[in-house]
């Protein structure tokens, strides 16, 4: 009767749940919520619910997407309320949308995210930027299902640049200090803030692959792992090197840039 698209974000403690963990939350809270779900035909029927391309466990995001289908005809932020009050906190419905002809999966081309290095100086990761866009080819290793798989890290980055520089404020018991979002960070003068524009290749190049590139390439060797989250993800805009709201059809528009 009716497809909806979701965003959703994970913050918090709740990045380090897997995506596994994420469908067994969206299930409950779609009964707890009364979303008339339809379901698949069979002897075991599940829920009509897809996801694409969702953060690697550990990261946070504030652009993650899933597709519902339900068999009564629905109001989206209705169920955007609904959802988002059965979730638990850090899981955060943000945005639901009748869904449009077209795959979803098909609309997020790439991907911008942002890491966070605590304890680091801006001169430091700069020299290392440079020196991994000064390459035309970084080929990494990574295990895949089917094994070790080489692939070209460098061809996928299509931006990356150094954001403001932030500093570990708020200290908490323990010695570190928290963000608005609840995101627990070491103490330290200083933090160095990179932002990534990532084409989404096959397979998907993540921020490790990128961290292990800078490390191979640019001998870049950080203090401790970063905090990373994904900011947007949805349509590509190769010329600018930004990423477009995946919920609109026209890519092209200003409006849809994020």
């Amino acid at each position: 009767m009716q497809k909806l698209r979701l965003r959703y974000a994970k913050r918090g403690r709740l990045r380090f749940s897997s995506t596994r963990d994420f469908q067994r939350a969206l299930e409950r809270a779609l009964r707890r919520a009364g979303v008339p779900m339809a379901f698949s035909a069979g002897f075991h029927p599940h829920p009509k619910i897809s996801y694409a391309n969702a953060a690697p466990t550990g990261t946070a995001s504030e652009a993650e997407y899933a597709e519902i289908s339900v068999v009564e005809r629905v109001d989206p932020e209705a169920v955007r309320a609904a959802l988002d009050a059965a979730l638990p906190d850090g899981l955060d419905v943000l945005e639901v949308v009748e869904a449009t002809p077209g795959s979803l999966a098909e609309r997020l081309q790439g991907s911008r995210w942002r890491m966070e290095f605590a304890g680091l100086d801006e001169a430091t990761l700069q020299r290392a930027v440079d020196t991994f866009l000064g390459h035309d080819l970084i080929e990494v290793t990574r295990v895949v299902k089917s094994g070790p798989r080489t692939f070209d890290v460098r061809g996928a980055v299509l931006a990356m640049d150094i954001g403001p520089a932030g500093s570990a404020e708020g200290q908490v018991a323990g010695g570190s200090a928290q963000d608005a979002q609840g995101e627990t960070r070491a103490q330290g003068p200083e933090c160095a803030i990179l932002h990534v524009v990532v084409r989404h290749t096959t397979p998907v190049v993540r921020p490790d692959d990128v961290l292990t590139a800078l490390r191979t390439h640019a001998a870049f060797e950080p203090p401790r792992s970063p905090l990373v989250t994904r900011l947007a993800q949805g349509w590509l805009l190769p010329h600018a090197a930004q990423i477009a709201d995946p919920f609109v059809d026209d890519p092209v528009s200003p409006a849809s840039s994020q």
